[in-house]
């Protein structure tokens, strides 16, 4: 599958799909069971040509997990971890105040996500869109740059009166790029603002996630839109 909109932002690597399966293909990149490894690492891997492969098995964080839709972050240690420490946790993100607001997101925000989700084969895959024939994708996910991203949202907006089509939302990367676009079918997502996941992506690139609805409908307008028009045509020649 080709995409109009990668041509029309100067995408210099691929779309990656993200496609549920039950059974893993042949000769593809999986961490091994038991080894921890950064699904973004993935992400990047996928939109530079190869497939990743993913299992609850092959996926020890408890972020990358939930990120991915597997499981439910389960309690008791995350949402200190997250915060300020505690309960014998020898080194936290800080990234929520206490173990009480980190609770609340977990069980408000994460957890109730992954409840909307359909139900999940064993595997999840990361394809290059071209790759991707008769499978039908959950989300279709982007690596931009500033300009390419300012593009995309720009996209996201042109057929709608509002102004919020697209959302940039807290969470861990996997959530940001792969959860969020999985389970909210109407908004695409930028992603990877996460410091934790920022150091295994190139440091000028963010995610730009969509359901794989809303990217066809965005493929389908994207040429009728100011995607070829002057203004933007001066943006594309210095990307």
């Amino acid at each position: 599958m080709e995409s109009k909109i990668s041509k029309l932002v100067k995408l210099s690597n691929s779309p990656v799909a993200v496609v549920q399966a039950d059974t893993c293909p042949e000769k593809v990149l999986q961490f091994k069971e038991n080894r921890w490894g950064c699904v973004i690492a993935m992400l990047a891997a996928a939109a530079n040509g190869k497939i990743a492969a993913f299992s609850k098995e092959t996926t020890p964080c408890l972020g990358g997990r939930a990120g991915l839709g597997f499981e439910k972050y389960p309690l008791g240690w995350i949402e200190y971890f997250l915060s300020n420490g505690g309960a014998g946790i020898e080194r936290c993100e800080r990234y929520k105040k206490n173990p009480d607001l980190a609770r609340e997101f977990i069980c408000g925000i994460s957890n109730a996500l992954i409840e909307k989700l359909p139900p999940r084969k064993k595997f999840l895959l990361f394809k290059p869109l071209k790759f991707v024939e008769d499978e039908i994708p959950e989300a279709i996910i982007f690596l931009v740059n500033a300009d390419q991203l300012s593009g995309l949202v720009t996209l996201a907006n042109y057929d709608s009166s509002r102004n919020d089509g697209v959302k940039i939302l807290f969470g861990a990367g996997c959530a940001q790029t792969i959860l969020y676009p999985m389970s909210e079918k109407d908004f695409c997502f930028v992603g990877l603002t996460d410091p934790s996941a920022r150091k295994f992506l190139d440091k000028n690139l963010l995610a730009f996630g969509m359901s794989y609805e809303k990217f066809l409908q965005l493929e389908e307008i994207s040429e009728e839109s100011f995607l070829t028009a002057d203004a933007w045509q001066k943006i594309f020649k210095r990307i």
